[in-house]
């Protein structure tokens, strides 16, 4: 049982990723930056094991019209893993992406994070909202994710009840690798409804540096942001895979996420996405660029 817990999480998590860009003039040993288009500022974050390129035919269609900043998180992918080798990974990178907005003078940007990169997200915006000296963020769009990733899969659960499984996730991936993952997952690909299957099956893991690896997956498993959702000031809209398939797991999301956001101080906007997984802007391109363009507007 609690392999299945750790596997079932992960499936939230475990991103398609390519290579990683070259960094621009904004130099940080937590992300690397790279900037296209020009007109209102957008800031593209990744999620865990993912680099900027996962973002790529989003990026094609926005930087027209926008000017397009696409991060890559250190120690995923190729990219060197810096600062991010030690210690915590979702409250420094956060924090860093704070300090990018106001180095660049950057006007309220919109902030669009996938998987972990949406608990960056909120938590920049709500370090931002809590604290107004610089770094502020205009709007936020999270993708596949939610304040507390364990209460998609059993909605009662808290920190502590995490703990322990985050735990054996986090030197599994360090001691063994991520094949690890891949493989227990393909075993209990039966118990979870063949969901571990299909998903190793279709989308690819990059890797990276295995200690960066090992606490994203930890801190995805543990982070609760959810008390801090009343600090943020900027309208947040929440976008999901989701499918009409009584069976599948996707089906039964709308009450789980409306419950995840419900502390924010002004109600989320929701938007699933039907036929896309965790992967939403590659699984489904088109419907994913529409709720961009209306998250935008």
């Amino acid at each position: 049982m609690l392999r299945a817990l750790i596997i079932s999480i992960a499936l939230f998590i475990l991103p398609t990723v390519a290579q990683a860009q070259s960094s621009g003039a904004f130099r940080s040993d937590r992300l690397v930056v790279t900037v296209r288009g020009e007109g209102p500022d957008v800031i593209l974050i990744p999620g865990l094991a993912s680099t900027s390129d996962v973002w790529a035919r989003t990026a094609n269609r926005l930087d027209d019209r926008y000017r397009v900043h696409l991060v890559s998180i250190r120690g995923f992918g190729n990219v060197p893993a810096g600062a991010n080798v030690d210690g915590a990974l979702v409250a420094p990178v956060a924090a860093e992406l704070r300090r990018y907005i106001a180095s660049q003078g950057l006007r309220r940007p919109a902030v669009i994070g996938h998987s972990m990169g949406g608990l960056v997200a909120l938590r920049a915006a709500a370090d931002a909202g809590r604290d107004r000296r610089g770094g502020q963020v205009g709007r936020v769009m999270v993708v596949d994710a939610t304040p507390f990733f364990p209460s998609l899969i059993s909605p009662g659960a808290t920190v502590g009840d995490v703990e322990p499984l985050a735990q054996i996730a986090y030197q599994a991936l360090l001691f063994l690798g991520d094949e690890a993952l891949r493989t227990q997952g393909t075993l209990l690909g039966e118990q979870l409804g063949g969901a571990a299957d299909s998903v190793f099956g279709t989308l690819g893991w990059q890797g990276g540096d295995r200690q960066v690896l090992a606490q994203g997956l930890y801190e995805v498993m543990t982070t609760d942001l959810r008390s801090r959702l009343p600090d943020i000031a900027a309208p947040v809209t929440v976008v999901y895979g989701w499918s009409a398939d009584g069976n599948s797991p996707r089906a039964h999301l709308d009450a789980l996420f409306a419950a995840g956001y419900r502390n924010l101080r002004a109600p989320a906007r929701f938007e699933r996405i039907e036929g896309a997984e965790h992967m939403v802007m590659i699984d489904q391109p088109t419907r994913f660029l529409a709720a961009v363009t209306r998250f935008l507007g």
